[in-house]
Formats: structure tokens, sequence, C-alpha cells
């Protein structure tokens, strides 16, 4: 007996890749070492865990060039090397990267802030959390199992809750964590049953194996996979602040701590749409009838709803600014869809999911420096209205003229060349793949958003109203600010590299 026992429990033993599980795994242990180093530092220094957390937001960062040599996996099943847990392939990859710069910006942009905060943001509390978020969205892309891609989903999520709401005794911020909560648990548990439901008819979680059962189902189980294949798609919608999964956006952000809003703009939606490409594409192509019109749908939607939204701000209105950076993302999620919708419909999958990882690099690059700009006016004009921007040529040139380059990167329009080629691409996936409807209302939209894109930009250069006092620029903002704009001016430059890098061998 014990003699047969010995090889099974030999074969149960794996070796793990720790290179390939590098990246999230020094962000989790980096966030360990800031909360327990938290516990022994004097207030005097605890601006030293800041340091400490960008340093090693930079070295996970660091660790995926080793990976570029080569697809590796970990924790597969014993006897197959195709059902992994874990892969490291170049979609991993490129998702680890935007996720962990984001984080890293963001990290830059928390240190000013929690230092005007005096105390009033627990330093160890904040930096823990946001590492612990960071670390599930970089193991989200990886994930190759339903199990996991749940666990990274809420291992984001949950961080990211309490670091919405952590001013304490702010009452629009602990408001703003309640409906972010709610929401997302809601969508969360959706998700948890469709994905049972999956699991009920094809008699396992692994991805690649998923995509071969659910071809050969039951005819009388069909409702049941078709169900399942609906509900699970709806935690990932709400992560990419899909309409109508998007009500909580605007509240949230303008609750949140700046950094924690621009956070969830660009790595939030890195975790949605990662696991949207991976549950859809790798899991599920068999049912791009049932998620290819959902999605185009969603995306025709969202880029509808999100445009208006932010086209109705009103200039003089508390947070306005925010909001519209808030409603603007949400139309830029419409945008990111429209090639995951396309990959149901082309013969080309790789082009059309390299489409939407390249529109989210240019989108994460330009959207974390305008809400670095923002967080440069916010240090003085506490209410951040985008009244409060007229005239910034005049008190701080390179920070108007960085904002209003980001801007026109989001619009689309020259000097802003990454983003008019991002939108672009995104256009040429929809008409590729036989959407020419969709390619028309995003054709609409974009025009729409050059109205509130070219209105804050034009204010920036008007005559300021009233005195408006230098801006000074901290060390870390300006760092925060000089990485968005240097990578936003180097994709201008040579934005093919950007599609090529995020096309090339995703799967």
């Amino acid at each position: 007996m014990s003699a047969l026992a010995q090889p099974l429990a030999e074969s149960m033993v794996q070796p793990v890749d720790w290179l390939a599980i590098a990246p999230p795994t020094i962000t989790a242990v980096v966030g360990l070492v800031v909360l327990v180093a938290d516990l022994f530092l004097q207030d005097a220094r605890k601006a030293l865990l800041g340091w400490v957390s960008v340093a090693g937001l930079a070295a996970s960062a660091l660790m995926l060039l080793p990976l570029l040599d080569g697809d590796r996996a970990t924790f597969c099943l014993t006897g197959d090397a195709t059902a992994c847990s874990y892969t490291a392939d170049r979609f991993t990859l490129v998702i680890q990267f935007l996720v962990l710069g984001g984080a890293l910006l963001a990290a830059l942009l928390s240190i000013t802030t929690l230092k005007d905060a005096d105390r009033g943001l627990p330093e160890g509390e904040y930096w823990f959390l946001l590492l612990s978020s960071a670390a599930g969205a970089a193991l989200l892309p990886a994930s190759r199992d339903l199990a996991t891609l749940i666990v990274a989903l809420e291992v984001a999520s949950l961080p990211a809750f309490a670091l919405v709401g952590i001013r304490h005794g702010d009452k629009k911020s602990a408001e703003a964590a309640l409906k972010f909560f709610l929401s997302s648990v809601t969508a969360t548990a959706v998700s948890l049953m469709g994905v049972s439901f999956v699991y009920a008819t094809t008699g396992t979680l692994y991805l690649t194996r998923i995509a071969d059962r659910i071809q050969h189902v039951d005819g009388q189980f069909h409702p049941l996979a078709q169900t399942g294949v609906a509900l699970t798609l709806v935690g990932f919608a709400f992560k990419t602040a899909a309409v109508p999964f998007h009500f909580w956006v605007p509240d949230t952000y303008v609750g949140a701590p700046l950094p924690i809003a621009a956070y969830l703009s660009v790595v939030g939606k890195a975790v949605g749409f990662s696991g949207l490409i991976l549950v859809t594409v790798v899991a599920f192509p068999s049912y791009a009838d049932v998620w290819g019109p959902a999605l185009a749908a969603l995306a025709a939607l969202t880029m509808t709803v999100g445009n208006l939204g932010a086209l109705r701000q009103q200039a003089t209105r508390a947070y306005s600014a925010v909001r519209l950076l808030a409603w603007s993302s949400v139309g830029q999620a419409g945008y990111l869809l429209v090639p995951i919708a396309a990959a149901a419909y082309s013969k080309d999958t790789q082009k059309s999911i390299g489409s939407t990882v390249a529109y989210a690099l240019m989108y994460a690059a330009v959207n974390l420096g305008a809400f670095a700009v923002a967080a440069l006016v916010g240090r003085s004009r506490a209410l951040n209205r985008i009244s409060d921007y007229r005239g910034l040529y005049a008190s701080n040139p390179l920070a108007a003229l960085l904002l209003a380059f980001f801007l026109l990167c989001l619009a689309g329009l020259p000097p802003g060349v990454i983003g008019l080629f991002a939108k672009v691409t995104v256009f040429s996936a929809a008409v590729d793949a036989g959407l020419g409807w969709l390619a028309v209302v995003m054709a609409v939209n974009v025009v729409i958003a050059l109205f509130y894109y070219l209105q804050w930009t034009a204010l920036l250069f008007r005559a300021p109203v009233g005195e408006h006092g230098k801006h000074r620029v901290p060390a870390p903002l300006t760092a925060a600010l000089a990485l968005t704009g240097a990578l936003g001016i180097a994709l201008s430059g040579a934005p093919q590299l950007v599609l090529r890098f995020a096309a090339t061998g995703l799967f």
C-alpha cells in the first residue's frame, strides 16, 4: 500500500517556476514587508514606505525582462502540459507591464498625496493595500483556469475597496467605497454562478480544456452552458466599466484619493479587459455567437453613454475635472471593447486582440498623465473644477502643454499621433470583421469626444481669471509627469511599434 502511495504522492508534487511567477510574487512580498515595517517605523520616517513600494514595483516590472525569451508555464496538470494554472506568454507579459507600470506611476502620485495629507491617511495600510491589489492584477493575465481568474480578480478588487474609502471620517469617500463594494460583490456573485454552470457542463476549470469540452456538451445542457458563458462575462464587464455596469465610476473616482482614481482608471480596466479576453477568446471561442453580439452592443452603448456623460460636465461644478476623466474612461472602455467583439467575427483573432492591447497601452500612458496634472492642480485647487485649469499655461507652461498633449492623444488628434493610430487600429478591426455599423457608432463618438477634449485644451491657454500662483511640483509628481510625457511622445514617434509589440504571438 505504501509502495503505491509513494509514486502517487510524487506525481502530485510539481516544481514551481519561480522566475515565471516572480512579478506578482515580488509585489506581494514587498507589500507584506511594508505592512510589517510600518509597525516599527516612527511617524517621521514612514515616508520611506512609499519609496520601498516604488522600488518593489520597479523590481517586479524588471523581472519581466528575463521572461521575454519564451513562454513559460507552471502549476500544470500531471501529464498534460497544456492545462496549466499560470502561463507567462506574450499576452501575460504585456498586460503585466501595463499593470505594474500603472501601479508604479500611481505610487509616485501617492507619495505626494500622502505627504500633503500630513498623516491624515494611514501610510502603512495604504501601501500594503496598493501593493496587494497590484499583485492580484499582475496575477490575473497569467491565470489559465477559472478558479485562479476569480481569485486574482478578487485579490485585485478587495484592497481597492478599502483604498477608495481610506479617508477616515470623509462621508464622500465612504459612500464611494460602499457603492463600489456593493456593485462589485453583486457582479462577482453572478460570475461565480456562471463559473459553476460552466464547470457543471464541462467538468473542468482549465480554459484550454473548457474550449474543447464545451463544444461537445449534450443538447439538453446547451442552455445551461450558454447561461454560464453569459454570467461569467458579467464580472469582467463590471471591471471594464462597461454600460450598464458603469454607474459606480464617477462617484468612486471623486470619492477616492486621486492616485487611486488614476489606478482604477488604468489598472482596474486592464484587469477587466485581460479577464474578458481570456474567457472569450481562450475559453469560449465556440460560443462566439453568444458573446460576440453582446460585446458589440456593449461597446456601442458604453462609448455613447460615456462620451455623453463627459459632454454634460459643467466647468464650474465641484470635481468636474475628475468627473470628466471618469466619464471619459467609460467612453474609452467602449473603444477597447470593439476589437474584442470583432474577434468573434474575424479570422485573425490575434490581430483583433492586439488592437485592444495596443489601445490599452496608449490609454494607460496618457490617462495616467492627465491624472498626474490633475493631481498637481488639485494641490492648490481642492475642488478640481475644469474652470480651475483656465490660464494654466500662464502659471505652469510645462504642465499645461503636457495636459494638452494628453487630451489630444485621448481625442486622437495630432500631435497625439499614438491616440490617432490607436483609434484607426480599433476602427480597422471593426471594419475587417464586418461590423460596419459599430465602426459608424465609433466615428460618431470620436466626434462627440473631440468637443469636450478640445474645450478643456483651449481653456488651458486662455487668459487667467484672478491671480494664479505658481504650482510647485514635488519630485515624485515630477517623475510621474516626466515618465508619462516621455512615453506618450515616444509612442507618438513610433506608433507602429506598439501594435507590433502587442499583437505578436499573444497566445
